[in-house]
């Protein structure tokens, strides 16, 4: 079998474009060495297409199964799974359109460095197809014109990101009988009968051992046993924040109609997360720092800042040390709304048919809705570029979300705490440490001194470690460096509370251990007796399991070590119960043994 793995979307985005086949596709059809074409789609459990998975019969008798992923978020959402794709495949293809350079630029800057650092675990060739002609003709060679460099991306730019992934590069003018079958197909074809001729020489090899005839057959070392398969966590980190603005609590944003009638509370830092229009009005960015008047004029057509003499009080989920900002919405129709608008940034900002379908339902007047709705799309928007509703769908806003909350990461930008920790300070933001870790969601509002203090100690762990735990609550992801390090994340985790980080960690240091040559395990100074009972000790019980199960299975490299005394009465017990190999089978071989040297004959095993 033949195993690919495509990567992308090289599509424009236009409507009439999203209905064309794609290129894997248009390949599988149009192929005259491919047959049996079935498919099906995966979604995510929000509705999102994740990938489609095509099984066909390639050569007249080789299955060959592909996996197109359109969009990136595998690797945004699980580093680990999208490696083992990689690893797992027999050829990758990355495919983007040359019309979409913003696209581009982000996998460019995003998701090469990951794929990078997936191909150094696996020998993988790679294909890179840009798909499209370019719309705007021939590229301006003025030194002074950038439009053309904007807007496409050039022949030069898919050449030097083909070299950094060691990829072959291919432009495909148009989905084409040419393009399609002769070219694309050609090359993928030709990397398909070089997995399947290597494939082929290792079953060989294979063979020719197996018809090594003994006299004597030597006893048969059976397959250590299975170690316990752990399981991921599903993210909540959108709930997470949705859960947030339910609570209030932590909030330093009041929106008052201009009647002042009622009160809707919110959070600065997961408002300018979305919009550069609430960077400006907080004062984070200045209109020379925007450059969009359209934003600059909604801004101040939209809201007013007043002083907090004029305006009711907040009675609820505020700390005394946060300073509340009063914003007065000069629009009557949106503020009627913004409860809804409010449900729908919290929620990670992909929900748009839901907010058109709440904000109908609520005015009840096709003009307000459109008004109230080109208002949003102008909070969302990006400066200098042009709203669309587009813009306002599926991943594309919700990807911005939480790379956005990374740019407020280690950053004293609206923060409203300071840990102190080794000497160090490390600036934070309350709103999203209550909405992402229960602990500190007590610690800031409850009957503590951390409740009403702007400078929080913190004991027990390192800077380094406490940084990368902060970086989870912001971005929901985390790579640690080392298992060493991952260890000591997991205390933090343990330490805190959050079980979804701490199922990570164990998921990297099994992964690690697991790829880890027994030549290296041998030598290496790392103990794994030490790491069980760290583990133990703060109770991580699926890696304690784990972790005797990978002592007992390598028995014969962690008996020779001396931490291997370290080892509890109850955990040598274990480790002997289930060694590999066993003593029966190391009793059996002995008496081979002996029964070859006493035929005078050449073992065939030894």
């Amino acid at each position: 079998s033949v195993n690919i793995v495509a990567f992308g979307n090289e599509r424009d985005g236009l409507p009439e474009d999203n209905q064309q086949p794609s290129l894997i596709q248009s390949y599988l059809g149009r192929s005259a060495l491919i047959s049996q074409i079935n498919s099906s789609l995966s979604a995510s459990q929000v509705g999102n297409p994740v990938f489609t998975e095509y099984q066909a019969c390639a050569f007249g008798n080789v299955r060959l199964v592909v996996h197109d992923f359109p969009v990136w978020d595998i690797f945004d959402s699980d580093w680990y799974t999208s490696r083992s794709l990689i690893g797992g495949a027999d050829i990758v293809v990355i495919k983007y359109s040359v019309n979409d350079k913003a696209s581009f630029q982000e996998l460019k800057d995003t998701y090469v460095p990951m794929i990078k650092k997936a191909l150094n675990h696996c020998s993988v060739p790679v294909i890179i197809s840009a798909v499209g002609a370019r719309k705007n003709g021939v590229p301006c060679t003025c030194p002074l014109c950038t439009s053309d460099r904007r807007s496409c991306v050039t022949t030069s730019e898919g050449v030097q990101l083909a070299k950094e992934l060691g990829a072959i590069y291919l432009e495909l003018h148009a989905l084409s009988d040419f393009y399609i079958q002769k070219y694309f197909g050609g090359v993928l074809e030709y990397f398909m009968i070089q997995s399947l001729n290597q494939k082929s020489s290792e079953k060989m090899k294979k063979k020719k051992k197996m018809r090594k005839c003994h006299r004597v057959q030597p006893p048969q070392l059976e397959q250590p046993e299975k170690m316990p398969i752990l399981k991921g966590e599903a993210s909540h980190y959108d709930a997470d924040l949705h859960n947030l603005l339910c609570c209030c609590q932590c909030a330093d944003v009041a929106f008052y109609p201009e009647d002042l009638s009622t009160v809707v509370e919110a959070h600065k830092i997961i408002l300018c997360s979305v919009s550069h229009l609430f960077m400006l009005l907080f004062e984070v960015e200045s209109p020379t720092d925007i450059r969009d008047a359209s934003i600059v004029q909604m801004a101040e057509s939209l809201f007013a800042v007043e002083s907090g003499d004029a305006l009711p009080p907040v009675s609820h989920g505020t700390s005394a040390c946060i300073p509340i900002v009063r914003v007065v919405v000069k629009d009557s129709a949106f503020c009627f709304c913004l409860p809804d608008i409010l449900h729908f940034i919290y929620s990670g900002a992909f929900q748009w048919e839901r907010l058109e379908e709440d904000i109908k339902k609520k005015l009840k007047d096709p003009e307000k809705t459109e008004h109230v709705l080109e208002k949003v799309k102008c909070i969302l928007k990006t400066p200098g570029k042009l709203n669309s509703t587009k813009d306002c769908r599926s991943h594309q806003i919700k990807r911005l979300y939480n790379t956005s909350l990374r740019l407020f990461f280690n950053t004293p930008i609206l923060a409203d705490v300071i840990f102190k920790i080794q000497g160090a300070t490390v600036p934070a933001h309350r709103a999203v440490l209550v909405a992402r870790c229960e602990v500190m969601a007590a610690m800031f509002n409850g009957n503590y001194l951390e409740a009403n203090s702007i400078l929080v100690p913190v004991y027990g762990v390192s800077k380094d470690t406490f940084l990368a735990f902060l970086e989870y609550l912001y971005t929901d992801s985390c790579c640690p460096a080392s298992i060493l390090q991952a260890m000591s994340l997991l205390i933090c985790a343990e330490m805190y509370q959050v079980v979804r980080l701490q199922h990570i960690c164990e998921l990297y240091i099994i992964t690690q251990l697991q790829s880890m040559p027994s030549r290296e395990l041998a030598s290496t100074s790392l103990s794994i007796v030490s790491l069980l009972k760290k583990a133990k000790f703060h109770n991580s019980d699926c890696l304690s399991t784990w972790l005797l199960h990978f002592i007992a299975t390598n028995y014969l490299i962690f008996s020779q070590k001396p931490e291997f005394q370290d080892l509890s009465v109850e955990e040598r017990n274990f480790v002997e119960m289930h060694r590999w190999p066993s003593n029966l089978y190391l009793k059996q071989l002995a008496d081979y043994r002996n029964y070859i040297h006493s035929q005078k004959c050449h073992c065939a095993i030894m």
